[in-house]
């Protein structure tokens, strides 16, 4: 079992940056992929960024491309989501998850979910 936290929302005016956190406990993340998800009122969750558990390969949602950067640090157990030139359609709830049978853009491959972080930018 594998519980997340993530950390880091809020609010934001359009073309700043945050950056999410995702902390694992339980057990190991270098044993998962792992993937940020986000969902806006009235829409479907959608990938955002995955990652394999070794952190070399990385796919981006082409929305999110050359502003957001996924990375790892397997020794602290934390995922971590760098957004930049953040634009009002990027407020949404960001969520990370983690899936055991590697990285996946379908959020019904992975198997363990945090609360998630509300993200409003404003323009």
């Amino acid at each position: 079992q594998v519980q997340l936290v993530e950390s880091g929302g809020g609010l934001v005016q359009a073309g700043g940056s945050l950056r999410l956190s995702c902390a694992a406990s339980g057990r190991t993340i270098s044993d998962y992929a792992m993937g940020w998800f986000r969902q806006a009122p009235g829409k479907e969750r959608e990938l955002i960024a995955t990652i394999t558990r070794s952190g070399i390969s990385t796919v981006y949602a082409d929305s999110v491309k050359g502003r957001f950067t996924v990375s790892r640090d397997n020794a602290k157990n934390t995922v971590y989501l760098q957004m930049n030139n953040l634009k009002p359609e990027d407020t949404a709830i960001y969520y990370c998850a983690a899936a055991r049978g590697g990285y996946d853009i379908r959020p019904a491959k992975y198997d363990y979910w945090g609360q998630g972080t509300q993200v409003t930018v404003s323009s």
